[in-house]
């Protein structure tokens, strides 16, 4: 497995989203099987486990905390997100972002995780007003050990400025694939020029650029797929031709559309990781493998090319897990 820097610490160039194990895609795999796939991806050379306090409210943090108890701290690398609002069961005589909120947020999770520190501390969502205090909170927090870096969730430009002046971001994570590109415009240029690893989720665009799913499909249960727009049957009828353009690249590469669509991502730049959702074996031998199909420099520029005369219809944002039902009413998204 190749390797990429956030910030200074070293990834495999694609790490696991965790999330799709407890959270909003519907029923996983048995925890004793998910457990599994976790040492599967690391025996092959991923060592960069994403998850968050939110994801089924503190189980997502609690089952990571299972998965990587019998392996080598030393060699993973945790990225966990704090939400800024409360959480059900979550009771702070101050304000969650004030100091002491923010350390009893990661003292709990810190005891989830089973580990005496976080690699990379992750604000999930904005509260831009205390971006200045958070950002200060993160340095103390550094230089406690309690924390090795820290980043920001879906940020503005000037957002990742005002906090990087603070204390320096490793990692800005948001959402990016051939799908949602707007970060290309200033995002991305900006965590390039300051070092900033770009860690990004929902690589494949919630499983659809992986081809796998049909407008028929049908979404039940915790499934955010339900209500993002791009898996409305029409839309997804509509965004066809992104498919075709890439089963195209795939059969000329002998790969398959997902392992094109996470090669786009990487192509980005080597400080850009995309984390995508593995739940079975099959889906952690295919994700990983992207790194064995590069992108040339010829196939992604036609690539980008042919992308900017097509229409893509569809998103996924917040919004959509909020209708999920698993959010409750005050927790801002």
């Amino acid at each position: 497995m190749q390797k990429r820097k956030i910030g200074n610490l070293e990834v495999s160039a694609i790490g696991m989203g965790c999330m799709g194990f407890t959270h909003a895609y519907g029923e996983g795999p048995e925890e004793k099987e998910a457990i599994a796939l976790v040492h599967e991806a690391f025996d092959l050379g991923c060592n960069f486990f994403d998850m968050s306090q939110m994801y089924s409210y503190f189980k997502n943090e609690e089952f990571v905390g299972k998965a990587l108890k019998n392996l080598p701290r030393d060699q993973v690398v945790i990225s966990d997100k704090f939400w800024p609002s409360k959480l059900p069961g979550e009771d702070f005589p101050d304000d969650k972002l004030s100091e002491k909120g923010l350390r009893t947020t990661l003292e709990k999770s810190l005891k989830l995780l089973q580990t005496d520190y976080i690699d990379i501390y992750t604000e999930h969502q904005m509260a831009s007003d205390s971006l200045e205090e958070v950002a200060y909170i993160m340095g103390k927090f550094i230089q406690e050990g309690k924390i090795r870096a820290w980043g920001l969730s879906s940020p503005t430009a000037e957002e990742i400025k005002t906090a990087h002046a603070v204390t320096p971001l490793a990692a800005v994570q948001s959402e990016y694939s051939i799908m949602e590109r707007k970060w290309e415009q200033d995002v991305i240029p900006l965590c390039r020029e300051l070092n900033i690893g770009f860690v990004a989720f929902s690589p494949m665009a919630n499983g659809f650029l992986s081809g796998k799913y049909t407008p028929g499909a049908k979404y039940e249960g915790d499934d955010v797929r339900r209500f993002i727009s791009r898996f409305d049957p029409k839309i997804m009828q509509a965004n066809q031709v992104v498919l075709n353009l890439i089963e195209k690249i795939a059969q000329e590469k002998g790969c398959t559309k997902a392992q094109v669509s996470l090669s786009f991502v990487l192509k980005g730049g080597e400080f850009i990781v995309p984390i995508p959702g593995m739940r079975s074996s099959d889906r952690v031998k295919e994700n990983l493998g992207a790194v064995d199909f590069p992108l040339t420099d010829s196939e992604y520029k036609n690539l980008k090319e042919a992308l900017s005369h097509i229409e893509i219809l569809g998103s996924r944002s917040g919004l959509d897990i909020k209708k999920l039902g698993t959010v409750p009413e005050n927790v801002s998204v």
